[in-house]
C-alpha cells in the first residue's frame, strides 16, 4: 500500500503547492487529548491539506475561502510554547481514507483545527496562510494574479541546486523558470541546461524524483507545443527504455521556449530523429505505417499530447454496429461515415442544428460542445484514472446514469443528443493495455443507476467477448480496407482543409470560434477577467487541433498496391556492379536502350550507335543529322525511333543499317519520345509545346498520315510517360512550366493538370502505383505527387539535381535516380529512404534504362560514356 497519498491531484486544477510542514493535527488545543494525528501540513494556493502518517485516517482539506479565522492559538499554560496555529472553518472535506479512492466526504459543519508545528515557526507560517486567505476572497482573475506574484517572489529567491547534477562542476549554459506538465498538474521549478544534460528541478518535494535528468545524446524527438492557447510548450522524448525518457515543459513566454528549443537543436550532442510529415504520409499511404500509428503521429504534430487533457489525442468512431453478435468487417454498413463529423451523421439532428446556426449572429457555430475536451476524455477513462476525474470535478464522480456505462448507449447518444458530438480516445484502439480502461479495476463505488444496477465494468457490444477482444476488434476495424480507404476524409475534418473556413461550413464542421488556433491571442488579452474566462472556457470546451493540411489529404493505397508488404526486405540496398563501359560518342550521350545484347544510344553528336555486348564491339554507327539527338525508343525488335533537335523523327533499322524513314514531327526540337507497345503508338514531345501521337510508325511513308492526336501546352515539353486504367490510356506530359498534364487518349480530353514545380521538369516517372508520380527539376527538387488529389505528398531538396529517374512498372519499390554530379542513387519508395549511392559517371547522368530480362541497368552520361550495371542480390 502506497502511504504517500498526497499528490497534486487532490488540489484543484492549476492550484499551486508551496511547501510542507511536519506537525500534529487535532480538533482540540492539546497534544495529548482528542483525535491526535501526526503528519504533514501542505500549504497550497487555495487550501491547506493535512496528510496523516497513518493511512487509515483520511486526508483533510481546508479551503481558504471557507476559513473564518486563522491565528496563533492561545496558550493554556504559561509554560507552553506558542507554536500552534488555529484554523476555524465553516466546512471541509476528507479523502482517501484507508487509501481507498472514493468521492470526497464533505463536512458541512463549523470546526476548529489546531496544528502543532514540529520545526517550523508558527508565526512565519501564519503570515503566509493569512496572505493566501486574503487572496481567496478575491475574484478568480485577481486571485490568480496575487498568487502569481507570490509565486514569482519565491522563484526569485530559489536557485537551481547543482548538488543533484551528475557532475556539479558542469557548466550551466542556460537556466530559467519552467513548469513540468502532466494531466491537470503543473509542477513549478527550474530548468538547467549543460553541454551534456537537461535538468529540471521542481520546487516542491512532491515529485517521485528530486530532479529530472535527460542526457542530450539520448534525446530523440522534440516538439513545440501550444498550451492553453499560448505557444509556450516544449515536449521532449528520449530513448524509450530509459526510466526518465519524456518531459513536457512550459515556459513564461514563447521567447523563453524558443531560446531553449534553439539551444538544444544546435547542440552537437543532440541527434534528433527527423520524421517529416510528408515522409510519414507517404509511408502511411504505402502501408508501411499503420492507421493507428499515423493518427498518433498526426495528433502529436497537431499539439495533442496525453499530458494535456485540453489537447488529448483524438481518434474517430469507426464502427457503427454495436448490436450484432458478430462484427462483419467486409460490410460497409458496419462502419461510420468518415466523411462527416459526428454531429452531421444524424440528418434530423443536423437540420435542427443548422436552423439554430442560421439564426445566430457572427461568429456562428454549429456545435455548442466539442469532440474532445478534458471532461470528455475522463468520461471514457474514469475507471483507469479516477483521481483525474475527482480532481477535475471537485471530488465527485458523475451521476451514475451519466457515466460511461455502455458502448452502444454512448454511440447512440453521440448520434442523437443535441449537445453530444464526442469522438474517441486512442485507448479504444491501443491493444497494449488490453482495454483496461473498461474495467473497474480499483473496485470503486461509483453508485447505482436508476434501475438499481451498480456501476461496474463498461457493458460491451455482443460481438466483444472481453475488454481485450473489444479493443483488438476495434483495432482490426481501424486497420481494415474500408477505414483505410476512407480515413483521409476524417483527417480532412480534424487536421485538414475542412477544419476551418468555408470548407468547414460546407462540411458542417463549425465549432465555437474560441477553440480554433489563432482566433485568440492570450498575450494580447490584458483584462484579467476576460483572460480568466477564456482559459476556463478552453479547459471546459476543448481545442481544435493545429491545422496540418490545407489541401485534400491523400487516400491510402490498399488493394491496388502492387507491392505486397512482404517485400519490405527491399529496404536492403541492391548491390550493383559495372560490367561494361562503352565509349563511342564524341559528345554527351542523351538516351540509351538495351535490346537483348545490343546497346543502342544517341547523343549530342547527332550519332546513333549500336554496341554488341557479347562481341564487345560497335556494330552500327550512323550520323542521322547535324544537330543533337535528344531521345530514342525501340518501335519493334529492329527499328529504333530517334528524336532530333532539327524537329525530325528518324526511323533507323538496326539489322540492315539504314534509315527507313524520317519526317518533320514538330515546329521546334523533338525533346522526348515514348513508345506504347500494346497500342503500337509513338508519342513525341517538342519544344513547340505540342505532344503528338503517331499510329502508323513502321509502315514506310505512312507516319505523317498516322497522326492520331495532338495536344497543345503553354511550355516546352520536357518528359513523357503513360498509364493504363483498365481499357483507358492516359498520357502524361511534363513541361518547362513545372506542370504535369494528364490527357485521356481515347477522348483526347485533358483529365487534369497539376503544377508540381516552379522550375522546368527534368524527369517524370510513376512510382509504386498508377496514381503516384515522382518528378524532378534542374534546381534539385524532388516531388512525389498523388494524382488522386492532384497535389504533392512528399518533397525533398536533393544535394544535386536528379537528371534521370527510373522505376520498374512491373512492380518493386526501388526507384533509381541519376544526378547532375554523376551519382547513381537507389531509393526505397515504400519507406521513402535513400539506401545506396554510387559515383557512376564523371558527368551528369542523362538517362537510366532497365532491362528486366538481364536484370541490368544501363546509364548514359554527359561524360560521353554508357555503362551497364548488373544488379546483384543483397548479401
Amino acid at each position: 500500500m502506497n502511504k504517500a497519498r498526497f499528490s497534486m491531484l487532490v488540489l484543484e486544477p492549476g492550484e499551486i503547492y508551496f511547501e510542507d510542514f511536519s506537525c500534529i493535527m487535532n480538533t482540540q488545543n492539546s497534544k495529548t487529548v482528542g483525535e491526535i494525528r501526526t503528519g504533514h501540513l501542505k500549504l497550497c494556493s487555495k487550501s491547506l491539506v493535512f496528510e496523516p502518517i497513518e493511512w487509515t485516517y483520511p486526508l483533510t482539506k481546508l479551503h481558504f475561502k471557507d476559513c473564518t479565522d486563522i491565528s496563533i492559538a492561545e496558550k493554556k499554560k504559561e509554560s507552553e510554547t506558542k507554536n500552534v496555529i488555529k484554523v476555524t472553518i465553516k466546512q471541509y472535506s476528507e479523502m482517501l481514507e484507508e487509501n481507498i479512492i472514493a468521492p470526497y466526504r464533505f463536512k458541512y459543519e463549523k470546526q476548529d483545527f489546531y496544528f502543532f508545528f514540529d520545526f517550523a515557526s508558527a508565526e512565519e507560517c501564519l503570515s503566509q496562510m493569512q496572505q493566501l486567505q486574503r487572496a481567496s476572497t478575491l475574484h478568480a482573475p485577481e486571485h490568480n494574479s496575487m498568487v502569481a506574484t507570490i509565486l514569482h517572489s519565491r522563484y526569485m529567491r530559489m536557485l537551481f541546486d547543482p548538488v543533484m547534477m551528475d557532475d556539479f562542476t558542469e557548466e550551466i549554459i542556460c537556466e530559467m523558470q519552467a513548469e513540468k506538465i502532466s494531466p491537470l498538474v503543473r509542477h513549478q521549478g527550474k530548468l538547467a541546461l549543460t553541454p551534456t544534460t537537461l535538468y529540471f528541478q521542481p520546487f516542491s518535494n512532491i515529485e517521485s524524483s528530486p530532479i529530472f535528468k535527460l542526457k542530450l545524446d539520448e534525446m530523440r524527438k522534440m516538439y513545440k507545443r501550444r498550451f492553453l492557447l499560448r505557444q509556450v510548450g516544449l515536449e521532449i522524448y528520449g530513448e524509450e527504455e530509459r526510466s526518465m525518457s519524456h518531459i513536457y515543459l512550459t515556459f513564461p513566454s514563447e521567447k523563453h521556449r524558443d531560446r531553449i528549443y534553439e539551444t538544444l537543436e544546435q547542440s552537437p550532442n543532440v541527434k534528433l530523429e527527423r520524421q517529416h510529415v510528408e515522409e510519414m504520409t507517404l509511408q502511411w499511404q504505402n502501408g508501411i505505417v499503420s492507421n493507428y500509428d499515423y493518427l498518433m503521429y498526426l495528433n502529436c504534430l497537431a499539439d495533442r499530447s496525453k499530458n494535456d487533457l485540453t489537447q488529448y489525442p483524438v481518434f474517430p468512431w469507426v464502427v457503427a454496429d454495436y448490436t450484432s453478435e458478430k462484427l462483419d468487417l467486409n460490410n460497409a454498413d458496419t462502419f461510420r461515415d468518415l466523411s462527416k463529423p459526428m454531429g452531421a451523421l444524424n440528418p434530423e439532428r443536423l437540420e435542427k442544428l443548422k436552423d439554430r446556426y442560421n439564426e445566430m449572429n457572427e461568429p456562428k457555430f454549429l456545435y455548442g460542445s466539442h469532440y474532445s475536451a478534458p471532461g470528455l476524455v475522463l468520461f471514457y477513462l474514469v475507471r483507469k484514472y479516477p483521481r483525474y476525474m475527482l480532481c477535475l470535478q471537485n471530488g465527485k464522480f458523475d451521476h451514475p446514469d451519466r457515466m460511461f456505462n455502455s458502448v452502444k448507449d454512448v454511440y447512440n447518444n453521440c448520434l442523437r443528443n443535441m449537445s453530444d458530438f464526442k469522438e474517441l480516445v486512442p485507448e479504444f484502439y491501443d491493444t497494449s493495455d488490453k482495454g483496461d480502461f473498461l474495467i473497474n479495476k480499483y473496485e470503486i463505488d461509483f453508485g447505482e443507476r436508476y434501475d438499481g444496477s451498480v456501476v461496474q465494468d463498461v457493458t460491451l457490444p455482443p460481438w466483444a467477448t472481453s475488454p481485450q477482444h473489444f479493443v483488438s476488434t476495434l483495432r482490426e476495424a481501424l486497420e481494415s480496407d474500408y477505414v483505410s480507404t476512407h480515413l483521409h476524409l476524417w483527417i480532412d475534418l480534424i487536421f485538414g482543409y475542412k477544419q476551418r473556413g468555408e470548407n468547414a461550413v460546407k462540411a458542417n464542421n463549425v465549432f465555437h470560434h474560441v477553440c480554433y488556433e489563432g482566433s485568440i491571442d492570450l498575450e494580447c488579452v490584458y483584462d484579467m477577467n476576460d483572460r480568466h474566462a477564456l482559459e476556463v472556457q478552453i479547459m471546459e470546451f476543448g481545442q481544435v487541433p493545429k491545422q496540418l493540411f490545407t489541401k485534400p489529404h491523400v487516400r491510402k493505397v490498399t488493394k491496388t498496391m502492387q507491392i505486397p508488404l512482404s517485400r519490405i526486405d527491399e529496404q536492403k540496398p541492391q548491390r550493383i556492379e559495372c560490367i561494361d563501359t562503352i565509349k563511342l560518342h564524341k559528345e554527351a550521350v542523351t538516351c540509351v536502350v538495351r535490346v537483348g545484347n545490343r546497346i543502342i544510344s544517341v547523343g549530342k553528336d547527332g550519332a546513333l550507335k549500336v554496341y554488341d555486348m557479347l562481341q564487345g564491339k560497335q556494330m552500327r554507327s550512323v550520323v542521322l543529322c547535324s544537330t543533337p539527338l535528344s531521345s530514342c525508343v525501340m518501335v519493334d525488335d529492329n527499328t529504333v525511333a530517334a528524336g532530333s533537335w532539327d524537329n525530325e523523327i528518324y526511323l533507323y533499322n538496326v539489322e540492315y543499317g539504314r534509315v527507313v524513314e524520317s519526317f518533320r514531327a514538330h515546329d521546334d526540337s523533338v525533346s522526348c519520345l515514348l513508345w506504347i507497345t500494346k497500342e503500337h503508338l509513338l508519342i513525341s514531345g517538342g519544344w513547340d509545346g505540342v505532344v503528338r501521337v503517331w499510329g502508323n510508325v513502321g509502315k514506310t511513308g505512312q507516319a505523317l498520315r498516322g497522326l492520331k492526336a495532338e495536344f497543345d501546352h503553354d511550355g516546352k515539353i520536357t518528359t513523357l510517360t503513360y498509364r493504363c486504367r483498365g481499357p483507358e490510356l492516359d498520357m502524361l506530359a511534363g513541361s518547362s512550366d513545372g506542370e504535369v498534364f494528364i490527357w485521356e487518349l481515347s477522348s483526347r480530353q485533358l483529365s487534369s493538370k497539376v503544377r508540381v514545380h516552379a522550375a522546368p521538369l527534368r524527369a517524370l516517372s510513376f512510382v509504386l502505383s498508377k496514381d503516384r508520380i515522382v518528378t524532378s527539376t534542374d534546381d534539385g527538387h524532388l516531388y512525389v505527387t498523388d494524382l488522386g488529389v492532384c497535389h504533392s505528398v512528399y518533397h525533398k531538396q536533393l544535394c544535386e539535381a536528379a537528371t534521370a529517374l527510373y522505376w520498374n512498372a512491373a512492380g518493386g519499390s526501388a526507384l533509381w535516380l541519376g544526378d547532375s554530379a554523376g551519382r547513381l542513387l537507389h531509393w526505397n519508395m515504400l519507406t521513402v529512404t535513400q539506401l545506396y549511392q554510387l559515383q557512376a559517371h564523371s558527368g551528369s547522368i542523362t538517362w537510366i534504362y532497365m532491362d528486366v530480362d538481364s536484370n541490368t541497368l544501363v546509364t548514359a552520361s554527359e561524360d560521353k560514356t554508357v555503362k551497364v550495371w548488373q544488379l546483384l542480390k543483397s548479401s
